[in-house]
């Protein structure tokens, strides 16, 4: 299945190293116990260095309830604030994503902060103790932020935007 979402995180701690050891560790879900346990796409360090962990074709936990379709994006860092304020960790946050869109045809308002997973029109959690846990990580103030210098970007290089998307009111 294609990936129909990008979501964007930060790691709450400030170095590639500390991300790398808890996706490295490769321990079963804690609650589930399935593999691959916490895991994402890529990582950004705050000097812009972009770093693959997986493959795209590998779906990773890094949102409850999206898992299934979405690409997630890490970015070294504690707030969402100390990301949009640093120009190299941003930049190459923006090329990347604009990149996955234009790869996999995925409009803009489907590259949401994690803070917005429920309100996702691809949201869809089985687990039931899960169906309405998000986090606090990149709101959506600042992914409207975030979504707007996108939108500038993509345009520079010609990559479609999509038709407006819709949030889906939460039933949490």
């Amino acid at each position: 299945m294609r990936p129909r979402v990008i979501v964007e995180h930060y790691t709450a701690n400030d170095s590639f190293s500390a991300t790398w050891n808890t996706f490295a560790a490769d321990e079963a879900d804690a609650e589930l116990h399935e593999l691959p346990g916490t895991c994402a796409h890529f990582v950004i360090d705050t000097d812009g260095t972009i770093y693959q962990l997986v493959s795209l074709s590998t779906m990773c936990r890094h949102t409850v309830g999206l898992n299934y379709t979405a690409i997630g994006i890490e970015h070294v860092g504690t707030s969402d604030g100390e990301i949009l304020g640093n120009p190299r960790q941003l930049g190459a946050s923006l090329r990347l994503t604009v990149w996955l869109m234009q790869r996999f045809g995925i409009a803009l308002g489907d590259v949401i902060g994690h803070n917005e997973s429920l309100t996702s029109r691809y949201h869809l959690e089985l687990y039931a103790p899960w169906r309405c846990q998000t986090h606090g990580d990149w709101v959506k103030a600042d992914m409207d932020v975030y979504r707007g210098r996108l939108r500038v970007l993509a345009r520079r290089y010609s990559v479609p935007v999509g038709p407006p998307v819709t949030p889906v009111r939460s039933a949490c």
